[in-house]
């Protein structure tokens, strides 16, 4: 496991660099490559009620986001993770970015900020979800951001793991890596079995 990957520890959660943390053991999740994916129901940052089976018959991803994440920072900065949600939607494909920081972390963003935030940095998904309470992240088993989830039209989940193979936090490194998620969704969209189906996840812990 390479050293800039986070690290899960059974103790509480301890900060050793800012934004980054070794983070508790997860919770027990309820989704699985090859199984159904776990429904949901949450606001999006206009603060209207979202839910999974809204979406049925199209392709899903699930992004897991933070503000203060410096391996999420740069696919923004370096312009790929905008334009994948843009080629994705143009392909009928539904893009939900997620925050689930608890209202007691720093990094918390109320939905009017969170909003803000987001097009700050120039984000395109279909939807910004406030998970604050944390239950939908709970639910996929999220454990950094930068955790990739991709359910497919029958609402199967087919991909989990990590955006790409770069974990780097540095912009340009980020163009040069090769990415797991686009791959992933041209097999669905060309009604193939996803090839590379999971992979490790890297960035910050979700706490």
């Amino acid at each position: 496991m390479r050293n800039r990957r986070v690290l899960l520890a059974s103790a509480a959660s301890v900060a050793v660099a800012p934004g980054l943390v070794l983070a508790a053991t997860p919770a027990r999740s309820q989704a699985a490559v090859g199984q159904p994916a776990p429904a949901f129901e949450v606001v999006d940052s206009s603060k209207r009620k979202r839910t999974l089976a809204e979406f049925t018959g199209r392709p899903v991803v699930l992004e897991w986001t933070s503000p203060s994440c410096p391996f999420a920072k740069p696919q923004y900065v370096s312009g790929r993770m905008p334009e994948l949600q843009k080629w994705a939607e143009q392909q009928g494909v539904i893009w939900l970015t997620v925050l689930s920081s608890h209202p007691s972390r720093s990094d918390y963003l109320q939905p009017d900020k969170a909003q803000a935030f987001n097009r700050g940095r120039g984000g395109a998904p279909s939807a910004l979800l406030i998970d604050s309470s944390g239950a939908v992240g709970a639910a996929y088993g999220a454990k950094t951001a930068n955790h990739m989830f991709i359910i497919g039209k029958d609402g199967t989940l087919v991909y989990a793991g990590g955006i790409d193979d770069g974990e780097t936090m540095d912009p340009e490194k980020v163009l040069a890596a090769h990415s797991y998620v686009r791959p992933a969704l041209e097999d669905i969209l060309a009604g193939k079995a996803v090839r590379v189906a999971t992979t490790e996840p890297f960035g910050c812990a979700l706490a």
